[in-house]
């Protein structure tokens, strides 16, 4: 049988090592109770804010006033640009996720002494943050600090602030009763804004959009403040000398403003053909007005010979007179339109031979290069003559060769044997190759050619191209 002095109740060392253990275990779990109670599955995210504002580890993070976790990590960030912001590793509430990818941040102010907690306003996405994600940047809000409201409140604002006070001060004083009829008179305002704060409260004015807006064209614009500044000072000092002339000249020409406009009532529409036709004259010398851009310094330069040649044209327009009568006559006598007919008509029937042979000399310069080489032929040579009158030309040998009558075509045994013609070359002409054939054709050693050779030689002779022109 076991005596009472042996249980473990009555062992005093026993007891006091399970009273340290009892108060070791409270100390740790009063230690880290910011930062979760051990063995308690939580919820890890990483939040992006643009600036830690004062936040310390193990501070709150709530949803709607509802503590759900507390700020395990706070690490900086550099981004690209160079700037710097903070993420915080935020330690909830397994039943706090998984949070809508919508939702956003707010670092806020627990106290006016400095302690902080992280906000979180939940959104309505159907997607969710998993475990270990990170909420961007653009999901955080940057709050208004205290030290950035007070900071507003420099000297000269201050100095603005007291000159303020003390102006409404004196205006108000000795006032009571005008006041007090004053509000009295807001009555009726006061009843007819219900109706318009009605309106303007309602979803489908879109005020809160309007405000939106206006808030964007607030942040687009500060950055020309300065100019804006600028022009006011401008326009004041406009103003200032307009009040010079004010009385009588500006005051006169409003007065006088009522008749001259009524008068345009009345005479403006009478004018409007007339603008509208020279709208249609304008848009018809556009093209010539642009040409004369260029033509610009001749014209000038015919203008300025002109002054010179006008002077001597009366003598010169005497002796044309006679002339002029004489084609007067000329234009009367009723043969002449039947002349002129049939000269029109023999040149409507030459057109198409003329478009032919045309790019003989346009393209391929064939006339030209003919009289040269007549004029060499009848002026150059050697001492027996010039080349007209004394030329040697040997032919191959060989059968049907061209140095005598033959019964068909030279055409071999040897290469040189063999005919070359092309009685009529390619010249570019309309329905042919643009090539200037004559002149140009390859000699191919060892064939027998008569008509156009293959392929397709350059558009151009010696010394010519159309391209030059």
């Amino acid at each position: 049988m076991r005596t009472r002095g042996g249980s473990v109740a009555g062992n005093p060392v026993l007891i006091g090592a399970a009273t340290v253990l009892v108060i070791l275990v409270a100390v740790f779990l009063s230690y880290n109770a910011n930062k979760g109670l051990p063995f308690v599955p939580t919820y890890q995210l990483n939040a992006e804010v643009p600036s830690a504002a004062q936040l310390v580890v193990g501070n709150d993070v709530k949803i709607g006033g509802t503590r759900v976790g507390a700020v395990s990590t706070i690490k900086p960030k550099t981004l690209r640009d160079g700037s710097v912001i903070a993420v915080l590793g935020l330690t909830l509430d397994k039943d706090a996720g998984p949070l809508p990818k919508d939702s956003t941040l707010l670092v806020r102010s627990r106290s006016a002494l400095g302690l902080k907690y992280v906000e979180i306003t939940r959104g309505h996405s159907t997607q969710g943050y998993q475990d270990g994600d990170t909420i961007a940047l653009v999901h955080a809000k940057t709050p208004v600090e205290l030290d950035e409201f007070l900071n507003m409140f420099d000297e000269n604002t201050r100095a603005a602030s007291q000159a303020n006070l003390e102006g409404f001060g004196t205006a108000f004083a000795g006032r009571g009763e005008s006041i007090n009829t004053a509000i009295g008179a807001f009555r009726p305002l006061l009843r007819d804004l219900v109706p318009v704060m009605r309106n303007l409260s309602s979803p489908q004015t879109g005020l809160g959009t309007f405000v939106t807006e206006l808030s964007d064209t607030a942040a687009i614009v500060a950055p020309a403040a300065e100019t804006q500044a600028s022009l006011f000072r401008n326009v004041d000092a406009t103003m200032a000398a307009l009040r010079v002339v004010s009385r009588p000249y500006i005051q006169d020409s409003i007065t006088g403003a009522k008749p001259a406009l009524d008068a345009g009532i009345e005479s403006l529409p009478r004018q409007r053909p007339f603008l509208a036709n020279t709208e249609g004259l304008m848009r018809e010398l556009q093209p010539g007005v642009h040409a004369l851009r260029t033509a610009a310094p001749e014209l000038a330069s015919a203008l300025q010979t002109g002054i010179e040649v006008l002077p001597k044209t009366p003598p010169l327009n005497q002796r044309l007179n006679s002339l002029l009568q004489e084609l007067k006559t000329f234009a009367e006598d009723p043969l002449v339109p039947r002349g002129i007919q049939n000269t029109t008509d023999l040149v409507n029937s030459l057109k198409p031979t003329l478009d032919y042979l045309a790019p003989t000399q346009t393209v391929c310069n064939y006339l030209t290069l003919w009289f040269r080489n007549i004029s060499s032929l009848l002026s150059e040579g050697d001492r027996n003559g010039t080349w007209q009158r004394f030329i040697i030309v040997t032919t191959p040998q060989g059968p049907n060769n061209e140095g005598g009558p033959s019964s068909g075509p030279a055409n071999g045994p040897t290469a040189a044997n063999h005919l070359h013609i092309n009685p009529y070359p390619n010249t570019a002409a309309p329905g042919q190759p643009k090539e200037c054939e004559a002149g140009n054709e390859p000699f191919l050693t060892g064939q027998t050619v008569m008509s156009n050779p293959p392929g397709t030689q350059q558009a151009r002779t010696e010394g010519y191209s159309k391209d030059s022109n």
